[in-house]
């Protein structure tokens, strides 16, 4: 697939994403700065990217030395040029092809690949799933996974993104269901939430867990407590108190299925450090141990964990409709978690990576104490999540 606006030399980011994910040999060439690239990047299996600032090719050219350059880069053919926004790497895409390499550019460069957004129905064999339908997003640029649940002629979201709020309404609608309810997990600081845009736009009312206020909100919601109910069709959707990474986050349970927001992902758990600092977090990496292996770990071991991430390298589960999802049991085992407190607390407080790029004004903006119109939401919450805890060996 090409960009209609095109001469045929530029791949879309839904595509280079399409090949990625049949696990196809992609070979990229990011001319961005060497920062920018170890910040955030293409990854997956298959994908190989050799870094070279653009300005390199640029001073190549005036020196009339591209053939000597490029030949010292032992690029892999086809390669794509990936930059920003699918300019500088459209030039260095032809200057390759001078050169006679197959050479195509990114389309929109890295603002594209944030725009891709891709879902698959989850398997639902577990008890309480009768009539439900699940979905679960992927933003391969980020790692966020957000949910659409359909039961009967409702339909309920979890971590909506505000970016793809029009997705699942259209998406609720082709499975002939209004959405009912937009529902955070917890107040996101890696992305923008879409529960106030889907509120405006639909019915739906906007939920948010009890402890929000505390944190600061500022808008109208239905507020969700431990044990609380969220009945959609005939589903019922119940709120499970998991603090750590936040401390008003709250997981949702709908049969065997738990949407743990980013308390518990597949090879890791959320950060306990952004809500209070390095001040407040050994206290809430104690709060989460406590979450993790009295609560979520200690669940049944086919309980199917729907996380609100995904690592970089996460492969999806084949035996989970090809989504990102695993079994309580795997987890437990994958995690070791230590078995004493203070073990843990340490582990935690040693593995934090780099904080989410203009986290602040986004949980200000999830709070509603900052107003950010859609293109200065887009570029905030550009680059990777950082959500994290780096897993034991990383």
């Amino acid at each position: 697939m090409t960009d209609e606006n095109d001469d045929g030399h530029s791949l879309s980011a839904d595509e280079v994403h399409d090949r990625i994910r049949r696990g196809e040999r992609v070979n990229l060439l990011d001319v961005r700065n060497r920062e920018e690239f170890e910040a955030w990047h293409i990854t997956g299996d298959g994908v190989e990217t050799v870094q070279v600032p653009y300005a390199e090719f640029v001073a190549a050219k005036a020196r009339d030395e591209v053939a000597e350059f490029v030949a010292d880069l032992d690029l892999r053919e086809p390669v794509v040029a990936v930059c920003p926004r699918g300019e500088a790497s459209a030039t260095v895409a032809d200057i390759l092809r001078e050169t006679g390499i197959d050479a195509r550019n990114l389309a929109e460069g890295m603002q594209g690949w944030a725009r891709v957004y891709v879902s698959r129905e989850l398997s639902t064999d577990s008890e309480g799933f009768e009539g439900a339908t699940v979905l679960q997003y992927d933003r391969p640029a980020t790692g966020c996974l957000s949910y659409l649940v359909v039961s009967g002629d409702e339909a309920v979201v979890v971590d909506p993104l505000r970016a793809f709020a029009d997705r699942y309404v259209a998406d609720a609608a082709e499975r002939g269901a209004d959405l009912r309810w937009a529902v955070d997990t917890h107040v996101h600081a890696d992305h923008l939430s879409g529960v106030r845009a889907l509120a405006a736009e639909t019915d739906a009312e906007a939920v948010l867990p009890a402890g929000a206020t505390e944190r600061g909100l500022t808008f109208d919601a239905t507020l969700l407590g431990d044990g609380d109910e969220i009945r959609v069709g005939d589903a019922a959707l119940t709120a499970l108190h998991a603090p750590g990474h936040t401390t008003e986050l709250t997981a949702l349970r709908l049969g065997d299925l738990l949407f743990s927001g980013d308390a518990l992902f597949a090879d890791s758990f959320g950060r306990p450090d952004l809500e209070r600092g390095d001040e407040g977090a050994r206290d809430l990496a104690g709060t989460l141990y406590e979450t993790l292996t009295e609560r979520l770990l200690a669940l049944p071991d086919d309980t199917l964990v729907a996380p609100g991430h995904r690592t970089p390298d996460a492969d999806p589960n084949p035996d989970e409709g090809d989504c990102y999802a695993a079994r309580v049991g795997e987890i437990r085992d994958r995690l070791r978690i230590p078995g004493e407190r203070d073990a843990f607390v340490e582990r935690v407080l040693d593995s934090f990576p780099p904080r989410p790029a203009n986290y602040e004004d986004i949980v200000a903006a999830n709070l509603g104490r900052k107003s950010l119109d859609d293109g200065d939401a887009f570029e905030i919450e550009l680059g990777p999540n950082n959500c994290a805890v780096e897993a034991e060996g990383d």
